[in-house]
């Protein structure tokens, strides 16, 4: 098993106060947990054979929010964290793991566009994005869709050290425009880049 693409999909759209957990909780097996149980079953045989290329289809939904789309975005952007750390952890196995993002004329999107929209948006459009070649790089987020392509990001911002005060809440909400500015922003090489800015930041204040 050379490249394994996590495909599978289903919607129960409905607004976040009227969606019957139930339907939430389907969304997340088919979109999470059916990748997981298949990247379970292709690791081993990557691992033996020191290369793979796995590919999740995540979606703008997950990455940046839609309306009414609660479930089918949280099990979106899961996904995303599953193939942050496969790639980390497949690295040293010659595995590649990344994400796409389509746009595409699906039996999902049917009556929900206009037929020039759908038409615009062939399914072939997307297979370009799909990283899954010998040459293929390795945590990558790319959107796609009528012929375009992007790269979505998770990034981090050099962030601002204030201690921990009793009026830290405070001035916190008043620094938050310091916070969030994107000046300088890394894309972490993984989930510990967080935490060592944040203590090398305290460390340094204390000199």
């Amino acid at each position: 098993v050379d490249v394994l693409v996590n495909n599978a999909g289903i919607l129960r759209d409905k607004s976040f106060g009227k969606m019957d957990m139930a339907d939430f909780d389907l969304v997340v097996q088919v979109h999470l947990m059916g990748a997981a149980h298949c990247c379970k079953a292709v690791w081993p045989h990557m691992v033996a054979q020191k290369y793979g290329r796995i590919v999740m289809t995540t979606s703008s939904t997950g990455l940046y929010g839609n309306f009414g789309q609660a479930n089918y975005g949280a099990a979106k952007l899961a996904q995303v964290g599953l193939m942050q750390t496969l790639a980390i952890e497949g690295a040293k196995h010659g595995i590649h793991a990344n994400a796409l993002a389509p746009t595409a004329a699906t039996r999902m999107t049917e009556g929900l566009m206009p037929e020039e929209v759908l038409a615009a948006l062939k399914p072939e459009a997307v297979v370009p994005a799909v990283l899954a070649s010998e040459q293929a790089p390795s945590r990558t987020i790319l959107c796609a869709g009528a012929g375009t392509y992007e790269a979505a990001h998770v990034t981090l911002t050099r962030g601002l050290h204030l201690g921990l005060t009793p009026d830290t809440p405070e001035r916190l909400l008043a620094a938050l425009s310091q916070v969030t500015d994107r000046t300088g922003e890394t894309v972490p090489g993984s989930g510990a880049a967080q935490g060592d800015n944040e203590v090398r930041q305290a460390l340094a204040a204390r000199r």
